[in-house]
């Protein structure tokens, strides 16, 4: 079937791979997102994320 369409096993699986992971992060944030806008809470890693972000000076408050 791949071969119709001119791709290679090895292309087809690398496609397949990285389609995967694609889907995966989708879920993931789609996931956090509905959760804080049900429970009005925010993630163990987006709070992880905040606090390293401005031990860095990066955090968007500032600006």
């Amino acid at each position: 079937m791949w071969n119709e369409l001119g791709i290679s096993g090895g292309t087809a699986i690398i496609i397949l791979i990285a389609l995967y992971f694609v889907i995966k992060w989708a879920v993931k944030n789609g996931i956090k997102e509905a959760y804080g806008a049900i429970t009005g809470k925010k993630t163990t890693e987006d709070i992880q994320n905040e606090k390293d972000l401005k031990e860095l000076g990066l955090d968007q408050e500032d600006q």
